[in-house]
């Protein structure tokens, strides 16, 4: 049976969007966004299939609600993209309860709202995305897909924070995000995964998992999204030290905490000049700057790597994904030098080709190079929810 399924990323100011058409295939049939949402001089713009642009418009969009009212009309209006059947949203944090995905319901979202202070700069916004979808088209099932779901089969050791105990209880420890990403990867590869591998989600949001027989065991980020590698805008780990530093020798409060950790640091915060890798690359021979952001990003990486094949006892394969793993080789090859301890090598013309394989043709670990699809995943386990599985 042919089922039209519309994934939703929320974010506090934009909506991403794609549709897909699930039955012997999965086809994508449209994609697009709404961006700057409650900000002047919003756009709008919408692809069908074979990217061909069907929409590019600035427009106001003063709130979620109306961003989404203008998606329907410009994709099934103006342009007869099908009426969705179902609609799943990507939800960053499900908390320490919401471990697959679930049907949207009043009591659901009750519970989600109690969880905005385990994700608030996200949580917020995805929520207001499921609320305008069901108030302009009540008529539409919804389903909610978690980035942190994939980590809940890590072994307690994995998840537990050096804190004191009673505040486990409460939920406070480490969840792991980009979830529905390394579920794509691991549903694509299956066996060729190996038995021990580390899978590396590097984008303006960057993450490691370590995964053994094809199982969670450990990852590098959280309670939240802001710890681990350095990110586009983010720190990452830190020395707790400096955050005392900063309250009592700065007089930081938390909302000057949390701009400077999620806003201001990481490849913005080390270069001066952009959270973009792309344009760092593009800098780093004439801007010092931009090259120390790059090598310590390079190098962060590579140390998590050797963390987290510590925990499954080496490694078979790696795999790179995301916008920087999956397009930036000189990123890829600094992170990889120095690695050969762990028989990685890469092969210079296929990583500059960023070609499936990129390691050399004895390498006893196999670098891949693989473009994740989290929206397929959100497509996949909506139309499931709400249809059954074919």
């Amino acid at each position: 049976m042919k089922h039209h399924i519309l994934c939703i990323n929320s974010g506090s100011s934009s909506i991403k969007f794609s549709m897909f058409r699930l039955d012997d295939s999965e086809v994508p049939i449209a994609g697009g966004a709404v961006e700057r949402i409650g900000l002047p001089g919003g756009w709008l713009w919408l692809k069908g299939e074979k990217d061909r642009r069907l929409v590019d418009r600035h427009d106001d969009f003063p709130t979620h609600g109306d961003a989404v009212r203008a998606l329907f009309s410009a994709a099934m209006e103006d342009h007869s993209i099908p009426r969705p059947d179902g609609v799943g949203h990507r939800l960053v944090h499900g908390g320490p309860e919401h471990v697959k995905p679930e049907k949207v319901t009043p009591e659901l979202l009750e519970k989600l709202r109690s969880l905005i202070s385990l994700a608030p700069l996200h949580l917020p916004a995805e929520l207001r995305g499921i609320d305008a979808v069901r108030e302009h088209y009540p008529g539409i099932d919804q389903a909610v897909c978690f980035d942190t779901a994939f980590h809940s089969r890590m072994p307690q050791r994995a998840k537990w924070l050096p804190i004191v105990r009673s505040l486990w209880h409460e939920g406070v420890y480490r969840y792991g995000f980009h979830g529905l990403s390394y579920e794509y990867v691991t549903t694509t590869l299956k066996d060729r995964l190996g038995q021990r591998a580390v899978i590396a989600h590097l984008g303006n949001g960057a993450s490691m998992a370590a995964l053994r027989d094809g199982a969670p065991r450990d990852t590098t980020m959280g309670l939240s999204a802001l710890g681990g590698l350095m990110m586009g805008t983010r720190s990452g780990d830190l020395d707790p030290g400096v955050l005392l530093y900063l309250m009592d020798e700065k007089g930081y409060d938390a909302r000057q905490l949390e701009r400077l950790l999620n806003h201001r640091s990481g490849l913005l915060g080390v270069s001066g000049i952009s959270s973009d890798m792309k344009t760092l690359l593009e800098m780093r021979a004439v801007e010092p700057h931009a090259a120390q952001a790059i090598e310590l990003f390079c190098h962060i990486a590579r140390k998590h790597i050797g963390a987290l094949t510590a925990t499954i006892g080496g490694i078979d394969t790696l795999v790179f994904t995301g916008g920087i793993g999956e397009k930036a080789a000189p990123v890829r090859w600094m992170i990889c030098q120095g690695l050969d301890y762990l028989g990685i090598s890469l092969a210079p013309e296929k990583n500059d080709l960023h070609a499936d394989i990129i390691s050399t043709e004895n390498s006893p670990c196999t670098v891949r190079v693989i473009h994740t699809n989290e929206d397929l995943i959100i497509a996949r386990h909506t139309r499931d929810l709400l249809f059954g599985t074919p």
